[in-house]
């Protein structure tokens, strides 16, 4: 009779194990998935990626604790005893630690938030979110790079306006032969026939370098902002394609103007 009280209490405790686990899981995945939906409807969610690890973490926490109860764990000497070990511990990950911190500091300080476009030791992309380790940037490629909160907090960065996520900057290399107040004008009121270009922020040339073979200059315009669910993906696909049709119009009129001067 023992012996078969002991294998039903064993199997009840593997069921009620599993039960936390499934349920935790489940409950981080809903976590997740509301942030998810929340992010596409939402310019400002700095805050929410906060909440949503907090709450997560204390979730893994508490499912932790009922199954050491379930072990029979002495919940009281075991806090006790993680106290002490913490101590030490946290002198081994005091970068992990740092980060949490600067993660909390950056989150309610709004110093930065989700959708600002910095730049720090020559990473520059736009804030896809906010977590308590880490920050992650996406570049003009796509390209996600995580950066270590304390490196935030630690280090200057450059902060653009809002609307960084939106320009293009082309570079380019203008024979001396042809005029840069010409092709100024010819290319800003070639630029702006486009549908997709924001009209509200004028599109300008800037010399960048003059030597005895050319003069650089930066173009730049906006694309649209769009209120859209897909809104990262349909700036980026309107950035790419005019990279390359106000490129192909540049490469049009210096060979029309190249012709022209012969």
């Amino acid at each position: 009779m023992n012996i078969l009280a002991t294998i039903d209490n064993n199997v009840q405790t593997i069921i009620y194990i599993i039960i936390i686990i499934v349920s935790t899981t489940v409950i981080t995945k809903l976590i997740e998935y509301l942030m998810k939906k929340r992010k596409n409807h939402s310019r400002n969610i700095t805050a929410a990626f906060l909440i949503k690890d907090l709450v997560i973490y204390a979730l893994y926490f508490i499912a932790l604790m009922y199954i050491l109860q379930l072990f029979g764990v002495n919940l009281t000497g075991t806090l006790l005893s993680l106290g002490i070990v913490g101590i030490a511990v946290s002198f081994a990950a005091k970068d992990i630690i740092s980060n949490l911190f600067s993660g909390i500091i950056l989150i309610l300080g709004k110093s930065i938030k989700v959708g600002d476009t910095i730049e720090i030791e020559g990473n520059k992309g736009t804030i896809e979110s906010i977590s308590l380790r880490s920050t992650v940037i996406v570049d003009n490629l796509g390209v996600k790079i995580h950066i270590p909160n304390s490196t935030l907090t630690n280090n200057p960065y450059n902060g653009f306006k809002s609307n960084e996520l939106r320009r293009v900057d082309l570079y380019i290399g203008l024979p001396l032969n042809i005029d840069v107040e010409d092709f100024k004008e010819y290319i800003i009121k070639k630029i702006v026939t486009y549908d997709t270009i924001d009209k509200t922020i004028r599109p300008n040339v800037f010399v960048t370098e003059t030597s005895f073979i050319q003069v650089k200059l930066k173009v730049s315009f906006w694309v649209k902002d769009y209120d859209s669910d897909d809104r990262w993906n349909l700036i980026t696909s309107a950035r790419d394609k005019y990279k390359v049709v106000i490129t192909n119009d540049i490469r049009k009129y210096i060979v029309m103007m190249g012709e022209k001067n012969e």
